[in-house]
């Protein structure tokens, strides 16, 4: 079973996540008001994914998630937000979450990005994602040729990257390229280890800043 951890200063709000995470058999093992709580219950319960609001008192969502990224064994942390906006997204994705998602997502895209991240998978809100591919979509093809071969990214790969840089998941990735699973995720370690970065979001963005994708 899923072990998580809520962090949101509105407790109405975490009551109503509890409930729903419940019901779909994940352990909600604690929750926390702030920040700063949130980094603690982290360090002392040892979840596998910590569900974060970005706007909460004493440490916001994305400095809360770079503290929790700097302990021994890190949980997965999928932002979830009312904020849209450039600047709170790249915070939040630079500080390490793995998932980005918006306040008004349905129950099952919530549990559904809370299953991918205890797997080491993201899931990002689609409108996020469309931030993140009109980025990459800026750079010039021959600057995103040169920046993946200095890299040693295979054509297969560079695939294989811009798919995950939508936020889509190892199976959607399989299906699109049709290739084994299995083999997308040999892909995806390749990349990670090639790109310098410990997780898919990481990567999205390293590849957004390179213009790789």
């Amino acid at each position: 079973m899923i072990r998580v951890v809520i962090a949101d200063d509105q407790a109405l709000f975490r009551e109503g996540l509890r409930a729903v995470l419940v019901a779909a058999g994940v352990d909600v093992v604690g929750e926390a008001g702030n920040g700063a709580e949130a980094v603690a219950l982290a360090a002392e319960l040892a979840p596998d994914v910590v569900l974060m609001d970005l706007r909460m008192p004493v440490l916001d969502g994305a400095a809360a998630t770079r503290r929790i990224q700097g302990l021994p064994r890190p949980p997965r942390v999928v932002a979830l937000t009312t904020f849209d906006d450039d600047d709170t997204l790249f915070e939040a994705v630079r500080a390490g979450a793995l998932g980005y998602l918006l306040k008004d997502t349905s129950s099952a895209r919530l549990v559904e990005a809370i299953r991918l991240a205890a797997r080491g998978e993201s899931l990002l809100d689609p409108a996020v994602a469309a931030k993140i591919v009109g980025e990459l979509a800026r750079t010039p093809p021959a600057t995103r040729r040169d920046a993946a071969a200095d890299l040693g990214l295979s054509e297969r790969e560079v695939a294989v990257l811009r798919h995950l840089a939508r936020g889509a998941a190892n199976k959607e990735i399989a299906a699109e390229l049709r290739i084994a699973e299995g083999t997308v995720k040999n892909h995806v370690t390749s990349i990670l280890d090639k790109l310098g970065v410990s997780d898919r979001t990481q990567a999205a963005l390293k590849a957004r800043s390179l213009g790789i994708a």
